[in-house]
């Protein structure tokens, strides 16, 4: 009884629910259980067609100057190895070949974006698959499912922040790649369930990749992918070593999620580290670019490249343009204006909405030749980039789709708008597979012969009938 004489009532025991695994134990669990034949057919299709258009940029890449001292610090470390680099035939560990390669394939600034995420996912993958795979011995599907894992991850990865990591200054390429080349990586080592989750665990100590390169155009945010697939297969072969590392890389006190965001954490959806993971494939997801500029740029790009196919615009009679942008783009294409509206150099243009949109109204295209030194010193693409404003898009569904619109108003009271919802190149307005093979065509032969960039792409694109990674690696080298 209880202490008044009534019959003491007892609570049921309400049950606890259970709890769930962390998130890095969910992600080593599908990086361990995936198999090749689980991947549809459609995703390894369109998986090869991402890494061949990663190659085209790579063999791009080797022609500019940021790459030739990129290869001349990494060999004056004085540690020659068996992985070939992309394009220059100079063997090096496969730690350093895949942060050239890294370099490579992210160096034009040309390379895909999973929307949603944020990320440049092939451009770590890639290259630490390439190089785990020839260390390893592995063939050319395991080579390819491996890829499909990074990309899978690393997208899921960057959509969890929701734009977050920008708006902070760190780069999620970089960030998010770290911990998908360490499980792809882990993958090819064959490391078991515990050991992949233990390398999320010390890629948390290895995630970097500063936006600082925005206020001077360093070559800096080049480096971030390689950077995120060495320190990937360097965390795989610790956890393969028995390394102990932190067991709630993402969700924990001190996770990436809490340490990297600050306040912004509280925005994080951390259901989609996992969402989906078997059964939606992010890879279908992936958006190409067809211009060579970051991806925030492209929705005004695209509207600026239909305006000049419609009318030829003096540019001595628009009064202003104001380019429609998402919020969360801001910071990086849009702002110092002073310094967006005269770019130093091409790294500068590619983050500039005002020289973008003033180059395609006049030039009616945007590729690498409006990066070229003539066309940054252009008194009348810098003119009317003077005149470039930007105003927020109330309308646009960022991160989605990399929304943009153009409005001009001309001296003689006129006003000419265009509106692009939805980027070219998006999931919901994809290049196609025979598109993105012509990119590879025209970028891949201003570095190797037309022969020569047919051989690879046919290589590519029947990777999943490689008996070994390597020859694949070998033959990419191959100057």
């Amino acid at each position: 009884m209880g202490r008044n004489g009534s019959m003491q009532q007892h609570a049921e025991p309400v049950s606890e629910p259970e709890a769930q695994p962390a998130i890095a134990e969910r992600l080593a669990t599908f990086a361990a259980d995936l198999r090749f034949h689980e991947i549809p057919h459609e995703v390894r299709e369109r998986a090869k067609h991402l890494i061949l258009d990663a190659l085209g940029i790579a063999l791009a890449s080797t022609r500019h100057d940021f790459a030739r001292c990129a290869l001349a610090g990494l060999e004056a470390l004085g540690d020659r190895g068996a992985v070939p680099v992309i394009g220059f035939g100079t063997p090096l560990t496969a730690r350093d070949a895949a942060t050239l390669n890294g370099i490579l394939c992210h160096g034009l600034d040309f390379d895909d974006t999973h929307l949603a995420g944020i990320v440049h996912a092939t451009a770590s993958a890639f290259p630490a698959a390439l190089s785990a795979s020839a260390s390893a011995g592995a063939s050319g599907r395991d080579m390819l499912a491996a890829y499909v894992l990074g990309v899978e991850v690393a997208a899921r990865l960057g959509a969890v922040a929701k734009g977050g990591f920008h708006q902070v200054g760190f780069h999620p390429t970089s960030v998010c790649g770290v911990f998908s080349s360490a499980l792809l990586a882990g993958r090819l080592m064959g490391l078991g369930r515990d050991q992949l989750a233990m390398a999320q665990g010390i890629a948390l100590s290895m995630a970097a990749g500063s936006f600082e390169f925005l206020e001077d155009g360093a070559w800096t945010k080049r480096l971030h992918p390689g950077w995120a697939a060495a320190s990937g297969i360097t965390a795989a072969a610790l956890a393969k070593g028995g390394f102990i590392g932190a067991t709630a890389a993402y969700e924990g006190r001190f996770g990436l999620y809490r340490s990297y965001l600050g306040p912004l954490e509280t925005r994080c959806d951390y259901g989609l580290a996992t969402a989906g993971l078997g059964e939606v494939w992010e890879v279908m997801n992936v958006a190409l670019k067809p211009y060579p500029a970051c991806h925030f740029t492209h929705g005004c790009l695209d509207a600026a490249i239909a305006l000049a196919s419609e009318q030829v615009f003096d540019p001595a009679a628009i009064r202003r343009v104001t380019a429609l942008v998402p919020e969360g783009v801001v910071k990086t294409v849009c702002e110092p204006l002073s310094s967006k509206r005269r770019p130093q150099n091409a790294y500068d243009a590619q983050f500039s909405i005002p020289y973008q949109v003033a180059a395609a109204l006049l030039r009616g295209r945007f590729t690498l030749e409006e990066l070229a030194p003539e066309a940054l010193e252009a008194p009348e693409i810098l003119g009317l980039a003077a005149r470039v404003d930007y105003a927020l898009d109330s309308e646009s569904t960022f991160p989605k789709h990399y929304s943009g619109e153009l409005v001009i108003e001309t001296l003689d009271g006129r006003t000419v708008r265009r509106r692009e919802p939805i980027n070219r190149g998006a999931p919901d307005r994809p290049l196609t597979n025979e598109e993105i093979a012509l990119k590879f065509m025209t970028n891949a032969t201003t570095a190797v012969p037309d022969a020569k960039a047919r051989a690879l792409r046919e290589l590519v694109l029947r990777l999943d009938e490689v008996s070994e990674a390597r020859h694949l690696a070998e033959k990419l080298g191959e100057r």
